[in-house]
């Protein structure tokens, strides 16, 4: 499997509207704190907007609703891993990203064999406290000798300024939050960013 090496987060499918016409071909929708049946609503909008746009969703955490409303990709955090019932993920043919932070975490998500392994953070991040310190470019390239072919998502801190470099280590795909939706234009942060992984595709 080859992710798109530009990979969108956001907590809203009015992001997606907003952000994905722009020419993202892969995004995660990422909500915490809602109700259920908004919820629903906002995977369902964001899956019809990503088939339109012909950009791949996947939805975090919320794997049961994302088989009853039909996506195909899921990601998991490793405390959702250790409650999520991944047979019935597979069964229902849902593909499989998985977050890690150290090394007891990357032999679980190895032993899953998820479709991708996310690592993060790679440089100090605002989204949410961490209890890691910054991964460090030398730990993507040990982390991809460990997990290839599975394909290496990176995380935690970038800007198109350090793609490059996260890129030459050996990520196949560089994730994005905050970057992009707390910059003061961002459509233009997101074709910058489009424009600055073409040469990874």
């Amino acid at each position: 499997m080859k992710l798109d090496p530009f990979y969108l987060i956001v907590d809203s499918a009015a992001w997606i509207e907003r952000l994905v016409p722009l020419g993202v071909r892969l995004v995660q929708l990422r909500i915490k704190t809602i109700d259920e049946a908004r919820l629903c609503t906002e995977i369902r909008k964001a899956k019809a907007l990503c088939a339109e746009h012909q950009c791949q969703l996947i939805v975090n955490d919320h794997w049961r609703l994302a088989i009853e409303e039909g996506c195909d990709f899921v990601h998991l955090g490793q405390e959702d891993l250790q409650t999520a019932d991944l047979s019935r993920i597979q069964s229902a043919g849902v593909r499989l990203g998985l977050s890690t932070h150290d090394h007891v975490e990357l032999a679980m998500a190895i032993f899953a064999d998820p479709d991708y392994v996310a690592l993060g953070p790679i440089y100090p991040t605002i989204l949410k406290k961490m209890k890691w310190a910054p991964q460090g470019l030398e730990r993507i390239s040990e982390w991809k000798r460990r997990v290839a072919p599975i394909p290496l998502v990176t995380i935690g801190g970038l800007n198109p300024g350090r793609l490059d470099g996260v890129f030459e280590a050996g990520a196949d795909s560089a994730a994005v939050v905050t970057d992009i939706t707390l910059s003061s234009d961002p459509e233009a942060r997101t074709r910058e960013w489009i424009e600055k992984t073409d040469r990874w595709r």
